[in-house]
C-alpha cells in the first residue's frame, strides 16, 4: 500500500514553508488574526453532584491525606463524561447513608491528634468548650467546603452544633466531629451550586464571582477553589476579561493543572475501566492484577506530559513514538524498559507499527474482549470517541457473536466478513470494523502479533475515503481526520460546562475549532479559550 497519509500532506507543506515569501525574499504575511468568539444562547444553570473524583479530592485538599472512603454514590455516566452524568443525577437513599458514614469518618480523622493542630486556626481556652474558637473554624473551614464565605446564620449554626457536641461529650475537638461531618453532607458541599445572577449587559444570567471559582477550579484542577482563587472571587474579580484571565493563567501554571487535564481524558477514554481490567491467563499469560492500572498511568502520563510539558500539536497523541512505560508494559510491548523502578519516557521503535494512543495497551486491551482482540469495539472508539460519530445500536433480536476461529474463518476479517453478510449488521459494521481491522496486529492484551491461527494478518481499510495499511498508517489518518480535532473542541466543552451542549451553542463550537487550528493544535491554549467563552460564563433563566 503506498498511499501516503493525510497527515504527511500538511508536515510536508511546514518543511517547505521558508519558501513562503515573494520574489523579493519578503516575509511571508503574519497569520490572519483569530476572529472574536460568537455570542451564544445560553443554557440554563443546573446543579451538579461531585464526582467521586471530585469528592476525594475536594476532602484531600480540605482536610488533607486522610484514608478516603471507598464506599460513594456512584457516578452516572452520559455521553461519555462522569462530570456530564453529574449534572442529571441526584442521591439515593443508600447514597445518603453511604455520604454520613463517610462525613463522619473523615471528621474523626481530621480531629484526631496528630491532625488538628494543622486544621483549626486556634487553640481552644478550655479542653470543653470555646465558642469564639469554633466559630473561627466553621468560618474558614466552611468557605473552603461551600466554595464561597458562609453567611452569618450558618457559622451560628455549625459552631453551635460544634459546641453543643463539645459540652455533651466533654471535648472541644469531638465536638467539631460533628461540624465537620455536617458540613460534608450539606447539599452546599455535595452539589456545586450555580445558580446565576443578572448580567448588566444582557437580559440574561451570568455567573457569579464565586461560582466562576467553582467552575474554573473543577474545570481545570478538578477540585475545589483554593484561597487565592476564593480571595479574587470576594474581590469580584472573576467577571471581567482581563482579571479572569490572569487567574485562568495561574492555574494552568499549577501543578493541580496536572490533575484537572488526567481526569478529562480519564473520562473522555474511560480510563477508569482499566482498574478492573479481565482477561483470560490462559489465552495471555502477561495478564495480572496490575496491567490494567500501569496501562492507563501510561496514557495518563503520556497526554499530561504533551499536553503541559511540551505543549504540542494535540494530534499527534495519535503519531507520537514518545510514552512512558514501566518494566511490564516495556516487556508486554517488546521494547527496552527505560528504568528499572517505575516509569520512564521512552521512545519506540522507529521500525515498529506501535504509535500513539491507538498502539498503547490502555486502549489496545480496554477494547477488546477477555479471550481475544475486537475490531469492531476498537473501530466503535475510533468512530465515536476520537471522531464523534454516530452509531445506532443493534436491533434487539440480533445475534451480535461471531463465528468460532476455524480453518476457514481464521482471522478476525474473515469472522466478520461473515458476520457483515446478515443486512440487519452490515451498515453500522461497515463503520467500525474496517478501523479496528487495522489494529488487528495487536492481540487484546496489546501484544503485536503478524499472523492469526497461523494465517497472515490484513491490516489494511479505509477511513472516509483515506486508505491505510496497517497500525501506523491507520494512527496517521485519524490525527489528520478533520474531526479529530473538532472533536477535541466538542468534548472539551462540554466537560467544562459539564452538561450538552445546545443548539444555540454550535457556533461557538465551531469557533473553538477554529481557534485550535488557530494555536498549532495545543490544547493548552484552548483550554483558556474555553474558559473565556459566553457559553462557560453565562446562563440563562430555567424554563
Amino acid at each position: 500500500m503506498t498511499t501516503l497519509p493525510r497527515l504527511a500532506l500538511p508536515l510536508m507543506l511546514l518543511a517547505a514553508a521558508p519558501a513562503a515569501c515573494d520574489k523579493g525574499g519578503e516575509p511571508a504575511p503574519p497569520p490572519t488574526p483569530l476572529a472574536p468568539p460568537p455570542a451564544v444562547s445560553a443554557a440554563a444553570p443546573v446543579l451538579k453532584r461531585l464526582t467521586k473524583a471530585q469528592y476525594r479530592n475536594t476532602v484531600r485538599d480540605l482536610l488533607g491525606n486522610l484514608a478516603l472512603p471507598t464506599s460513594l454514590e456512584p457516578d452516572l455516566v452520559w455521553e461519555g463524561f462522569a462530570t456530564v452524568g453529574s449534572s442529571v443525577s441526584s442521591v439515593s437513599a443508600l447514597g445518603v447513608d453511604r455520604y454520613e458514614t463517610a462525613a463522619y469518618d473523615l471528621a474523626a480523622q481530621a480531629m484526631s491528634p496528630e491532625r488538628r493542630d494543622g486544621l483549626v486556626p486556634c487553640k481552644p481556652a478550655t479542653a470543653t468548650t470555646d465558642e469564639a474558637c469554633a466559630r473561627a473554624f466553621v468560618t474558614a473551614f466552611g468557605r473552603r467546603a461551600f466554595r464561597r464565605s458562609l453567611d452569618e446564620v450558618e457559622v451560628t449554626r455549625y459552631a453551635g452544633l460544634a459546641t453543643q457536641a463539645a459540652k455533651t461529650l466533654d471535648d472541644f475537638y469531638d465536638g467539631l466531629e460533628f461540624a465537620i461531618a455536617a458540613v460534608l453532607q450539606s447539599p452546599h458541599f455535595l452539589f456545586r451550586v450555580e445558580v446565576g445572577e443578572p448580567d448588566p449587559e444582557t437580559s440574561g444570567l451570568r455567573h457569579t464571582s464565586h461560582e466562576m471559582a467553582t467552575r474554573l477550579s473543577y474545570f481545570l484542577w478538578n477540585t475545589t477553589p483554593d484561597d487565592a482563587l476564593l480571595d479574587a472571587a470576594d474581590r469580584g474579580e472573576l467577571l471581567d476579561d482581563a482579571s479572569l484571565e490572569r487567574e485562568v493563567d495561574r492555574m494552568l501554571a499549577s501543578p493541580k493543572a496536572r490533575q484537572g487535564v488526567r481526569n478529562f481524558f480519564d473520562e473522555r477514554f474511560g480510563l477508569q475501566r482499566l482498574l478492573d481490567l479481565v482477561k483470560d491467563p490462559k489465552v495471555f499469560p502477561q495478564m495480572s492484577a496490575d496491567l490494567g492500572p500501569d496501562a492507563r498511568e501510561e496514557t495518563l502520563r503520556t497526554l499530561e506530559d504533551l499536553i503541559l510539558d511540551r505543549d504540542e500539536d494535540v494530534r499527534t497523541m495519535m503519531t507520537s513514538r514518545r510514552t512512558f512505560v514501566n518494566r511490564r508494559l516495556a516487556t508486554l510491548y517488546g521494547e527496552p524498559a527505560p528504568t528499572l523502578e517505575g516509569f520512564g519516557a521512552a521512545e519506540l521503535r522507529e521500525d515498529g507499527a506501535r504509535r500513539g494512543l491507538l498502539g498503547q495497551a490502555a486502549f489496545l486491551a480496554e477494547y477488546a474482549h477477555a479471550t481475544s482482540s475486537s475490531a469492531t469495539l476498537r473501530g466503535k472508539f475510533i468512530r465515536t470517541v476520537l471522531l464523534c460519530g454516530t452509531i445506532p445500536p443493534p436491533p434487539a433480536d440480533v445475534d451480535t457473536s461471531l463465528p468460532e476461529p476455524s480453518p476457514d474463518l481464521p482471522t478476525a476479517r474473515d469472522r466478520l466478513k461473515d458476520h457483515g453478510e446478515n443486512p440487519s449488521c452490515a451498515a453500522c459494521h461497515l463503520m467500525m470494523d474496517p478501523l479496528g481491522l487495522g489494529l488487528e496486529n495487536f492481540d487484546g492484551l496489546g501484544r503485536h502479533r503478524a499472523t492469526e491461527q497461523g494465517a497472515t494478518i490484513d491490516a489494511s481499510g479505509e477511513l472516509d475515503g483515506v486508505t491505510f495499511d496497517g497500525p501506523e498508517e491507520l494512527a496517521a489518518a485519524v490525527a489528520a481526520h478533520p474531526d479529530f480535532p473538532r472533536c477535541i473542541a466538542r468534548h472539551l466543552y462540554r466537560y467544562a460546562t459539564g452538561r450538552l451542549e445546545g443548539d444555540g451553542e454550535e457556533e461557538l463550537l465551531g469557533w473553538l475549532r477554529d481557534a485550535l487550528e488557530h494555536e498549532e493544535f495545543r490544547l493548552r491554549p484552548l483550554l483558556k479559550h474555553v474558559t473565556m467563552s459566553e457559553g462557560f460564563r453565562l446562563a440563562t433563566e430555567a424554563p
